[in-house]
């Protein structure tokens, strides 16, 4: 069992770059490469895992009938799980205490956490709205590595 910030120290070696998977309906898995960074959850201000994903997304109809996810990241023969309980958040999935300015700066906060930067802010707030993206993060409930 490692930690959090073994997985922190790791995403920030490539790019945020980790594979997540979820559950299908017939139980099996479904995995994509996604960014993803480490940050405090907006309400709880535990640490977690998280990324913005865009709405409409097989991904995204897993987490929410089975709201569960694991992220793995590695840097060289370096590597790191994440996996828990996913929290949800955007224009298909409203969370009580997150309006809509709150969830722009949000998805602008993960995004950031997972190394991203942008030169024109307000173009990164309309795509982020024309794509229904959400910020899915990650309540770990175990972490675990293989140094």
């Amino acid at each position: 069992m490692t930690d959090l910030a073994d997985f922190a120290r790791l995403i920030a070696g490539d790019h945020g770059l980790c594979v997540v998977s979820t559950a299908r309906a017939d139980g099996t898995i479904h995995s994509s490469l996604v960014n993803a960074g480490v940050l405090k959850h907006p309400l709880t201000g535990e640490g977690v895992v998280g990324m913005v994903l865009r709405g409409g997304t097989r991904k995204m109809a897993n987490l929410r009938a089975r709201p569960r996810m694991t992220a793995v990241v590695r840097v060289g023969w370096e590597w790191a799980a994440a996996e828990g309980p996913v929290w949800i958040a955007g224009p298909d999935d409203p969370v009580s205490g997150i309006d809509a300015e709150r969830l722009r700066l949000l998805l602008r906060a993960v995004f950031t956490a997972a190394g991203g930067t942008h030169e024109d802010w307000d173009e990164y707030d309309r795509v982020m709205a024309q794509e229904r993206r959400a910020v899915v993060l990650i309540e770990p409930d175990r972490v675990y590595a293989n140094g």
